[in-house]
């Protein structure tokens, strides 16, 4: 009786899985006419024409080729400054002189953040407690 019920459930799940490959199958095909089922001529112009109806944006492409007369947009890319002694010696020159951080990385152009650690190696920062 239960090798039955066994032969039974496995019978079932093959059809299921017969059934599912031609659902598979069948569904493919009908995708593949829906374009031409709404007069459309490719499938990018179908996709298309959906995106709009359903109210959502087109993918972004990439742009391949350069538009004529508009330079490439070059990124600002900041050079690393070189600290030597003669920076740190400039940079405690101008404490003296009571200059503001931001006053003296102007000058010597390098950072503020920069002149703070300067500052700190010459054990002119007080620590924070």
């Amino acid at each position: 009786m239960l090798t039955e019920k066994i032969k039974e459930l496995e019978a079932a799940k093959a059809k299921v899985e017969e059934l599912e490959q031609k659902i598979v199958v069948e569904r493919a095909a009908e995708l593949a006419t829906l374009p031409a089922n709404f007069g459309y001529e490719s499938v990018a112009a179908f996709v298309k024409a959906v995106r709009a109806a359903a109210g959502g944006k087109p993918a972004k492409r990439r742009k391949t080729r350069k538009v004529a007369g508009k330079p490439k947009k070059q990124k600002k890319t900041r050079t690393r400054a070189k600290i030597t002694d003669e920076t740190r010696a400039e940079v405690k020159k101008l404490l003296e002189a009571n200059k503001t951080g931001a006053e003296i990385a102007k000058a010597l152009k390098i950072s503020v953040p920069s002149v703070q650690n300067i500052k700190k190696a010459l054990g002119l920062v007080k620590a924070r407690v």
